[in-house]
């Protein structure tokens, strides 16, 4: 078994590294103008991930912090356990229910804003309206198209989602003893790989989906989601705290 754990421990180690380079890049912010203009200028064809039906959006991206909970909530636990009291492993606890409620907060208000601002069209030519209706749910349901202030829900979560796993990650325990150092390499592994999941979904958001602005609404919502908390609340004494800040060391 040493063979593999050794490989999953370089693994990691190295995923790890390219994505911390990639978050400190001023890209995420940038990202949808690039986007933008690489598609109103026709420099990406069309491809499998401009079909919003493909897998990865429908069972990861439709579902992040899901996806992004249950890799999180396993490592939090188990890296901070070991040589950290039980309150401290608590407060970490407690910045992912901190996180989820920026999640709902954002989404939520995304929908209030998209049905308040919008209008029921017969098609998407929105030649025709229909007045009368005026609630997205029933519009929809009865076939037809609501055209609203749709601020991008995918440019947030991807982006909020990407960031937070990354400070959560920095907790990596020196030794885990028995079962735990496999278990949090792999756990350390697939989340790295994830990070760079949402990553990808978040350039092909920018690229084949929704206004400039509407990308940038969004994005810009993921980005002072993760400022305001791990910047400048976590900083304070009476906050959830920043993750341990160890050194990963992994030996023979």
């Amino acid at each position: 078994m040493a063979a593999p754990v050794k490989l999953t421990s370089a693994c990691s180690r190295a995923i790890g590294r390219c994505k911390g380079d990639a978050l400190k890049l001023p890209l995420l912010p940038l990202a949808p103008w690039m986007g933008s203009y690489l598609k109103e200028q026709d420099l990406v064809p069309k491809s499998y991930f401009s079909d919003t039906k493909n897998v990865l959006n429908l069972y990861f991206v439709k579902v992040s912090w899901g996806w992004t909970l249950f890799l999180l909530v396993p490592f939090v636990i188990l890296s901070n356990s070991l040589k950290s009291p039980s309150v401290f492993v608590l407060r970490r606890l407690c910045a992912l229910v901190v996180a989820t409620a920026v999640w709902y907060i954002c989404v939520n208000t995304y929908d209030l804003i998209e049905e308040a601002t919008g209008s029921c069209y017969e098609t998407s030519t929105k030649e025709v309206i229909h007045g009368e209706l005026t609630s997205k749910g029933i519009c929809r349901k009865k076939g037809f198209v609501w055209d609203g202030y749709d601020i991008s829900g995918h440019s947030f979560i991807l982006s909020y989602s990407a960031l937070v796993i990354s400070e959560e990650m920095a907790s990596m325990v020196e030794d885990a003893p028995g079962f735990r150092k496999p278990l949090l390499n792999g756990l350390y592994l697939s989340m790295s790989i994830i990070v760079y999941l949402w990553l990808f979904m978040f350039a092909s958001t920018s690229v084949y989906f929704h206004s400039p602005m509407d990308k940038f609404v969004g994005t810009g919502c993921g980005l002072l989601g993760w400022y305001l908390t791990y910047r400048v609340w976590y900083r304070n004494p009476l906050s959830p705290g920043l993750p341990s800040k160890r050194q990963v060391k992994h030996h023979a």
